[in-house]
């Protein structure tokens, strides 16, 4: 069996994250989004969310890193701005998928603003 192999990298809040006022957490979550925006756009990550409903409500999103090393997705995961800040820690492990199946589109949503 062929299988493409991804580094997942699933985004937890530790059990006592630092506290921030909010400003500082709009700052901190504008700079992790634009992080993740950024690795999109160089190739190192082929996709990345939030998780909504977890059954393990630390779960907050999952980053689909192709890097090609644990060791460099495990170093971008921690050089997020959010993980930096301490909101947010980083679980790094590999994901294998079958071949081409992540090209697969989703159901569209709509946030509201």
């Amino acid at each position: 069996m062929e299988l493409e192999s991804f580094e997942l990298v699933m985004l937890r809040r530790p059990a006592n994250p630092p506290e921030y006022d909010d400003v500082e957490s709009a700052r901190i979550q504008a700079e992790h989004l634009a992080y993740l925006s950024g690795l999109r756009a160089s190739g190192h990550v082929v996709t990345n969310g939030p998780v909504i409903e977890p059954a393990d409500e630390s779960l907050r999103g999952l980053v689909f890193f192709r890097t090609g090393s644990l060791d460099e997705a495990r170093r971008l995961a921690e050089q997020d701005p959010a993980v930096r800040a301490g909101r947010l820690v980083a679980d790094v492990m590999t994901w294998w998928c079958p071949p081409g199946t992540m090209a697969a589109p989703g159901r569209t949503i709509t946030l509201p603003d």
